[in-house]
């Protein structure tokens, strides 16, 4: 298996920590921009877009604040990959961001970066944060 990199991309976002949890914590807000459907069994999430189906386990949650996603192989075993959704709040301006951990093929974190960026402007018309 190629190792992946981890990165780190950070996005303003309009919105209210509660709110914004509600699309990165359930299954039918991240169908509405992150997957084209999202289904749920206890911790075990599926991710579908297309044709393609990728499972992960919902490996740690803090409510209102993040939500961390382990990928599964084939077998049901965690793999060494996650990705996590982290609210942020300044405590002086109130301002609201979602920081995104990922892996990536070395070659493709630009692209994945690309991806992210994406699928977060849908999020933002979802909140009416653009």
């Amino acid at each position: 298996m190629d190792v992946k990199v981890r990165y780190e991309i950070e996005f303003p976002i309009n919105s209210s920590p509660q709110l914004l949890y509600q699309y990165i914590s359930t299954p039918s807000g991240l169908s509405e921009w992150f997957a084209d459907d999202v289904n749920s069994r206890g911790e075990f999430f599926t991710f579908i877009w297309n044709d393609s189906e990728e499972k992960a386990r919902l490996a740690s949650k803090k409510s209102g604040e993040k939500v961390k996603f382990k990928w599964i192989d084939t077998a049901g075993k965690d793999t060494d990959y996650f990705f996590e959704l982290h609210i942020l709040e300044d405590e002086l301006t109130k301002d609201v961001s979602l920081m995104i951990i990922d892996f990536a093929d070395e070659e493709e974190v630009d692209e994945a970066k690309q991806l992210w960026e994406n699928q977060i402007s849908d999020l933002k018309h979802l909140l009416g944060s653009v």
